[in-house]
């Protein structure tokens, strides 16, 4: 379904939209929007926190995180190290998928080599992995190539499908989404978790039913969930105003202090995890979208200071983000291990002659052109983000062409390929949290290392940075057990990265859901919505 909203929508006509599709009778149907739908039901086909929260309300995984985002048992009881290269995973015995089927030690081999096979996009989280093989039916073992005191963290996020289901539906595979294919486990499901999936339409809704068999307590009392994409902001706030709606996950900055004094509508806000940053290709001997021909203007240090030094992150905190972003210099936050305070400065914005100057330095006097990748329904203001960063670019000589388009389209577009190829991008915005481990390392090894398809590293890295050193450091302090030492290393690193202009980060965006004041949620850090905990009053 695709909504016109070139005129104003009536609450009536929100009705016939199918916001309101339960009648508001029942008190424990729970009804919420998003500015873009859910990519995916297969929980392995991108590495995106929206997909990743919603497909984890059906699909569990051995570990999860509680409210405060700690680690506890899922479908793991018991999880540990036998030797410095050894994991085992002692599975919870009793566990049905909804189809009826048992859960055995067969499923988890099976979906932990789905998720670092072809199509899948979680490939990065094995990077460490040399063997997963079955003990019984009811433990895993996991040999590693290098001691990995995370490995448990990292796969806090992958949920576990049933084996069978994935064979009888020609589903062995993930849908490489690159690509933009598809099969039938993107658009159906069946997993062990607290809710089954019961309809599910693209682009308009999608429907969600508590399981009844979950071998947990449940804590919400929720009879159905229905969740609805809605890009326009103002149809969004209007379907939460007059109750068609009971939450909106994303509100835009501009309506959260009108929503706050509305008598039955309460905001929660918070700083998230993620850093929303400008990612350059500086990989290809040519840019794929420039005038310049023969070289790459983003391989010079210097243009890349620029650029860096020349996007106003105060600014686009005043006058995009309506004061709800957090400006920073590193492309992780604070709260996540191994953030280092002291290394978060930014360096003083340039006028614009001297900026000009750099890039003449670089043997771009007259500056030149580039294109820019955004998407338009992905992070809070997304697309009036990079209009403001086009405008500032501009007075240094740049004219940069935006394409701001639906998450679908962009992540096809700009994302490393499975076999490691960069997307077809040259300037582009991204987001980043390292939700699995909440620990720096997570964006070392996603986002900074040089790309390598063989050791699964580098493979967020859409622009292709490398630094040889700075992968030498990634690889020790992922081994690391000494603190002190270890910290060290994410020092250097940090460094390395920062002075050399690798990326320039923006932000983090604020955490800003609202919600009808008899919904009772939790909002964690990272930007998750475990459906679990909501209740309707």
């Amino acid at each position: 379904m695709k909504f016109d909203f070139r005129h104003s929508m009536s609450v009536a006509a929100l009705v016939c939209a199918g916001l309101a599709t339960a009648t508001t009778a029942d008190a424990k149907t729970f009804k919420w929007a998003n500015s873009g739908d859910v990519s995916s039901m297969d929980p392995y086909a991108r590495q995106e926190t929206f997909l990743l929260t919603f497909t984890a309300n059906i699909y569990e995984g051995l570990v999860r995180r509680d409210k405060a985002l700690k680690l506890e048992p899922a479908l793991a009881v018991k999880w540990g190290q036998t030797d410095k290269n050894t994991w085992f995973f002692d599975l919870r015995q009793g566990v049905k998928f909804t189809d009826g089927t048992p859960f055995t030690a067969d499923d988890v081999v099976f979906s932990l080599n789905r998720a670092n096979g072809p199509g899948s996009n979680m490939g990065s989280n094995f990077a460490s992995v040399k063997e997963i093989k079955k003990v019984s039916d009811f433990r895993v073992e996991v040999t590693t190539k290098y001691p990995d005191p995370l490995l448990a963290d990292k796969w806090a996020a992958l949920g576990m499908m049933s084996k069978a289901w994935a064979e009888k539906n020609n589903a062995v595979n993930s849908a490489d989404m690159t690509k933009n294919e598809e099969n039938y486990s993107t658009r159906n499901a069946m997993g062990t978790g607290p809710f089954m999936l019961k309809e599910r339409k693209a682009g308009e809704k999608t429907i969600l039913v508590p399981n009844p068999g979950w071998w947990d307590k449940p804590t919400h009392n929720l009879t159905e969930v229905i969740f609805t994409p809605v890009a326009n902001p103002a149809t969004r706030v209007a379907a939460l105003k007059a109750g068609d709606i009971d939450m909106m996950y994303e509100v835009p900055p501009a309506d959260t202090e009108t929503l706050k004094k509305e008598a039955n509508i309460k905001v929660l806000e918070g700083p998230e995890t993620r850093v929303v940053y400008l990612g350059m290709d500086q990989e290809r001997d040519e840019l794929l979208e420039s005038n310049i021909k023969g070289k790459n203007p983003f391989k010079d240090k210097r243009v890349r200071e620029a650029f860096h030094r020349s996007v106003d992150v105060e600014a686009i905190k005043r006058t995009v983000m309506r004061g709800q972003s957090f400006p920073t210099d590193l492309m992780v936050a604070p709260g996540i291990n191994g953030y280092m305070k002291e290394l978060d400065k930014r360096p003083a914005l340039l006028k614009p002659e001297e900026a000009k100057k750099l890039l003449a330095a670089a043997g771009y006097p007259n500056g030149f052109e580039v294109g820019m990748d955004c998407p338009n329904d992905r992070y809070v203001n997304d697309e009036k983000i990079c209009q403001a960063v086009v405008a500032m670019l501009a007075k240094i000589g740049v004219k940069v062409n935006l394409r701001a388009q639906t998450r679908n389209l962009y992540f096809a577009k700009i994302l490393r390929k499975a076999d490691g190829k960069p997307g077809e991008t040259s300037f582009y915005m991204l987001g980043w949290s390292p939700a699995q481990t909440y620990d720096v390392h997570n964006v070392f090894e996603a986002l900074i290392q040089t790309p390598n398809a063989a050791s699964k590293k580098g493979m967020f890295n859409a622009g292709g940075y490398s630094n040889p050193a700075l992968d030498k450091l990634a690889d020790a302090l992922e081994q690391e057990t000494d603190k002190a030492k270890r910290n060290e290393m994410i020092k250097q690193a940090t460094k390395l990265y920062v002075d050399d202009y690798a990326y320039i980060p923006l932000h983090q965006q604020a955490v800003v859901w609202a919600a009808r004041k008899n919904i009772e949620l939790v909002q964690p850090a990272d930007n998750t919505f475990p459906l679990r905990f909501v209740t309707v009053k």
